[in-house]
């Protein structure tokens, strides 16, 4: 028996509630003799999803916002209720206040943002702190709003988000050394995408103060754990549909819009792609009944138990906070997502042995930003059809190796 059963982890009640939601998964239960453990880049479609996306596309296929015949209506019915539904799935306190964009993804959203709303609320002068080891993502806009700008002759200062030593947790007290009266903006990340920590958005607030516009990127979070905008207190939340049980090229941005001027994309909107706002609306359905506090709690205890396999195996370095391996660690655990190096064997290569052992992995540098990692690893990451068996698999292949 291993520390994470010993701890309570994984009861009989909720292995059956796991088990009854990985048979939804058609692409999972079809090839028992794998694992899919590749959920941070896209996670598997249960099928419920599957359904929403037949049954609109053979039902009420049509273009929303143009057009007055039923079809048209359904379309642009489902979409006005897809804006609504995000704006519940996230909390909202005041959705009569907040809007909602679809976007093809998060890396889209951000961009979105940066380009349609940051550039006008930025003055020669001003700073923005962003996150320099995050996802690319998370980065490459700020800094295109900030050449755009400075072709216009406005200085903008980007100020790179201060790390801990080791962690990969935010600093605090580095960020309220950092921050200043021409402070106007600050991106942040809500689950890193390496390392898997809950980067503890909340306590950004508190340092910023309460005037600071923050955008979070959500794209690791939502779909996996619960978040909410009352208590999290951000004005952007950005997230990808794919990584969130719904079809690639789908996602949003929610925004606020209580801190600076509403939030309206630029430009003509063109046709909204209704098949993955179906495929949304279906998610964050199935994704409320099954729960997310319960899919948090079942992912984590996952990683735990792979990371306290893992610190007993000298041959690997696991990435990130090194005082949370063991399963019974009081330190904050990982979200579902482990990465890890072996000393003598390189990512690719491990990547490729273990998928002969029938696991699927991430195996690069992770689209990490200029100031995160720069050598390449294997990333396990988690979702709710994952099982302890496969961990238990994957630690022996792991062992053989070591």
């Amino acid at each position: 028996m291993t520390a994470t059963d010993r701890s309570g982890a994984f009861p009989d009640r909720l292995r059956a509630w796991q088990s009854a939601l990985r048979a939804q998964f058609p692409i999972i239960t079809a090839h028992p003799e794998l694992a899919y453990l590749d959920s941070a880049a896209t996670t598997q479609k249960p099928q419920a999803v599957l359904d929403a996306v037949q049954s609109y596309l053979t039902s009420a296929n049509a273009n929303a916002g143009r057009g007055s015949y039923p079809w048209a209506n359904q379309a642009t019915a489902l979409v006005d209720r897809t804006r609504q539904r995000i704006k519940e799935f996230l909390h909202d306190p005041e959705p009569e206040r907040s809007a909602v964009h679809f976007v093809g993804g998060a890396s889209e959203g951000l961009r979105t943002v940066a380009r349609d709303w940051l550039t006008d609320v930025l003055t020669d002068g001003d700073e923005i702190v962003v996150p320099f080891a995050d996802h690319q993502a998370n980065l490459s806009p700020w800094l295109e709003a900030q050449r755009l700008l400075a072709r216009q002759g406005v200085r903008v200062a980007v100020r790179e988000m201060p790390y801990q030593p080791g962690s990969g947790d935010y600093d605090q007290v580095a960020l309220a050394e950092l921050v200043g009266p021409r402070t106007r903006f600050v991106a942040a990340t809500h689950v890193h995408h390496v390392y898997g920590g809950n980067m503890n958005v909340q306590r950004i607030r508190q340092v910023v103060g309460p005037e600071v516009p923050i955008c979070l990127d959500a794209a690791q979070s939502v779909g996996h754990l619960p978040l909410s905008v009352a208590e999290t207190d951000v004005d952007f939340v950005v997230f990808s549909g794919h990584k969130a049980l719904a079809l690639p090229g789908s996602g949003a941005v929610w925004a606020r819009c209580a801190r600076g001027p509403r939030f309206r994309p630029g430009g003509w909107e063109g046709s909204p792609n209704t098949t993955g706002v179906a495929s949304l609306e279906a998610a964050l359905d199935w994704l409320d009944r099954a729960g997310t506090d319960r899919i948090e709690r079942w992912t984590v205890a996952l990683g735990a138990r792979l990371t306290d396999g893992l610190r007993h195996l000298d041959a690997y370095e696991v990435l990130g906070c090194p005082l949370s391996l063991a399963a019974d660690s009081q330190v904050q655990q990982r979200h579902g997502i482990v990465t890890f190096r072996h000393r003598g064997i390189g990512a690719a290569d491990l990547g490729f042995i273990l998928f002969s052992h029938g696991f699927m992995v991430r195996t690069d540098g992770h689209c990490q930003a200029g100031a995160g990692e720069k050598e390449s690893s294997v990333r396990v990451s988690l979702h709710v059809y994952n099982t302890p068996a496969e961990i238990d698999r994957l630690l022996s292949v792991l062992a053989d190796l070591a």
